[in-house]
């Protein structure tokens, strides 16, 4: 039996997060192993296991793999997810970048400075109802087809889908123009092994809250990044030896 899938990545959502819906949207159960320290990156780094030094990595087929969009092809082909030929390959990809556009700055979201995330979020709707979205509803009402592409399941979908449903979770009247989108949502919420994704309990991820977005924000600010790498003035976490001579002094 081949190995299960193994995802390298923090224990959140970010750009592999994709990777978890794509998978359980192909019944494939995976496993994961959460980066939490530096530590942890740099020995996938000095092992060579990411070619371009960055997650996410996917351990597949004995192989390595990394670039978000590489991960994707890669898997919607093994599991007959990226269409029967290369015109519907085609359009698969072209929706997909196209929704991946709009899922970044979903991603980035939470990270940026509150002064900015109200204005960010006004403009984000914006572009959803105005570029994005528009596309999809007409290519859902001009073909009558249940799916983007070739009237089955594909990559295109489950990004899609993603997308929506980040959108809902801060903006939950976004599809209120865009009826066909409404029923799509909803058919493909209730694909079997989407629903089983969606339910409590599975390997979808929440959203990041206040305290993760926070902490990472202040841990890249450049003085903050430089004082928790090694070899700074930095303290360690405290151990018995320096417990035991705080208390003889105190």
């Amino acid at each position: 039996m081949a190995a299960r899938p193994k995802l390298h990545y923090p224990n959140g959502r970010g750009r592999m997060e994709s990777v978890r819906w794509l998978l359980a949207a192909a019944g494939v159960e995976f496993d994961e192993e959460f980066l939490e320290t530096k530590e942890q990156l740099h020995k996938l780094q000095d092992g060579n296991h990411l070619l371009f030094q960055q997650v996410p990595m996917v351990e597949i087929d004995g192989m390595k793999l990394v670039q978000t969009r590489s991960i994707l092809h890669y898997i919607a082909d093994k599991y007959h997810l990226f269409g029967k030929d290369l015109k519907e390959r085609t359009l698969i990809d072209m929706y997909v970048e196209g929704t991946l556009d709009l899922l970044e700055l979903i991603i980035m979201h939470p990270f940026l400075k509150p002064d900015d995330q109200q204005k960010e979020m006004v403009s984000m709707a914006q572009k959803a109802k105005i570029r994005y979205f528009p596309v999809f509803e007409k290519i859902l009402r001009d073909h009558g087809q249940s799916f983007l592409v070739g009237n089955q399941l594909s990559l295109a979908d489950v990004i899609l889908l993603q997308t929506i449903l980040a959108l809902e979770e801060k903006i939950p009247n976004i599809l209120s123009a865009f009826p066909f989108l409404q029923e799509y949502s909803v058919k493909i919420s209730n694909i079997p092994t989407i629903k089983r994704f969606l339910e409590p309990g599975s390997k979808k991820k929440p959203p990041p809250d206040e305290i993760y977005a926070f902490t990472t924000r202040i841990s890249n600010i450049p003085t903050i990044r430089k004082s928790r790498q090694p070899g700074s003035q930095r303290k360690p976490p405290l151990d018995g030896h320096f417990v035991t001579l705080v208390r003889n002094i105190l």
